[in-house]
């Protein structure tokens, strides 16, 4: 597997460390070119049939097939070995962070003077979300807003190359393909946009905050997120790169921010970590951040389960059962538009897209989602 991008905050990775991470790399790509595969197989000679005789109709969506499919043995199995996945994905990352995990929390720090191009601001009263204190997201322990130590970064280290390991490097070198696939759709919808001012909300580590420093080097770019460790580290990280962004703890819902005070609102794979209520929020709180004008773009995982048959649907739904992320399976269940006409949005001006992938274009695309106030 190729490495990730190198910056100034980036964990030092031992030899063992690295031929570690290797082989988690390698076990996933097999279980999911050679293993899971054998699930439709499962399907359609076993569930299909019986489900038919039974009821005399096919399984009419992801639910009833998830419930016949977690009755197999070979689902099980499956679904074992992609579980171990994760386990060891989260495995190799904390050997490698913690035992490094004061030194990167000083590392950190030295990113941060009066003279730094990025600056960080953080709210230690600040309240955690039950969606996310109530769960341990993508099996991390304490997610990723626990301090572990002082100044901690730790969630931040685990997850930048953590991501890079889960996508097998698909997602570019620097983890930034979502935020270029974004901006790729708004060259190709909105070639005119030139916003002063751009919020990134649920930003983590900044790998797709950077993109549009790139390419909107005159704007005022803020970015926010719940945790305090992946903002130590998103803000020493994009400081280390040489880019100019502003970090806050804030909560997308209900932010600090004066109304109409951006021309450009994004997130990246944010909603689907959230909750129904708080996605009405955070669109209700889009509305009354963005100048008249302004557009807010929301980028997410590509799933449909409208679109999709009950198999594929059932297969896409794993990270809802099993990975420790609720809300993946019902977001996409969710007519968008409702929550976009409550916050106030015309629906003439309401947008569900696709954007393809930049870093891997045989890959599906994400779905971006928004409006135009």
């Amino acid at each position: 597997m190729p490495k990730p991008g190198y910056h100034g905050i980036m964990p030092d990775i031992s030899h063992d460390e690295n031929a570690l991470m290797d082989f988690v790399g390698s076990f996933k790509s097999y279980v999911t070119s050679d293993i899971q595969s054998g699930n439709k197989e499962v399907y359609e000679k076993l569930i299909v049939p019986k489900f038919n005789k039974t009821h005399s109709r096919n399984p009419k969506d992801r639910h009833e097939v998830h419930k016949e499919m977690r009755k197999q043995n070979y689902w099980q199995f499956s679904g074992s070995l992609s579980r171990l996945y994760q386990e060891l994905k989260q495995e190799a990352s904390d050997i490698n962070v913690y035992r490094q995990a004061d030194l990167l929390a000083k590392k950190a720090k030295s990113f941060r003077s009066k003279n730094s191009k990025s600056t960080l601001e953080l709210n230690p009263k600040l309240k955690v979300p039950k969606y996310l204190s109530a769960v341990d997201i993508h099996l991390l322990p304490g997610c990723y807003y626990t301090e572990r130590t002082k100044d901690d970064v730790t969630a931040g280290a685990m997850y930048d190359p953590g991501v890079y390991m889960f996508a097998l490097g698909s997602m570019g070198k620097y983890n930034e393909d979502m935020g270029e696939a974004v901006i790729r759709w708004l060259e190709k919808n909105h070639p005119d946009l030139s916003p002063d001012q751009i919020l990134d909300m649920g930003c983590s580590v900044g790998h797709c905050t950077l993109p549009y420093a790139q390419k909107f080097p005159q704007s005022e770019i803020t970015a926010i997120d719940i945790g305090a460790p992946v903002l130590r580290y998103a803000q020493a990280r994009s400081e280390s790169l040489g880019y100019r962004i502003h970090f806050k703890q804030q909560n997308a819902e209900k932010t600090k921010f004066k109304d109409e005070s951006f021309d450009l609102i994004v997130s990246h794979i944010l909603l689907h970590e959230t909750s129904r209520k708080a996605t009405y929020n955070i669109m209700k709180e889009c509305y009354r951040l963005l100048k008249p004008g302004g557009i807010v773009v929301h980028a997410d995982v590509p799933i449909n389960n409208k679109k999709l048959d009950p198999f594929n649907a059932f297969t896409r739904d794993w990270s809802t059962h099993y990975n420790a992320e609720p809300f993946w399976g019902t977001l996409h269940d969710m007519d968008l538009n409702d929550p976009a006409l409550s916050a106030g949005f015309n629906s003439k001006k309401i947008f569900i897209d696709n954007a393809p992938k930049i870093k891997d274009s045989k890959m599906p695309p994400w779905l971006v989602f928004g409006a135009i106030k």
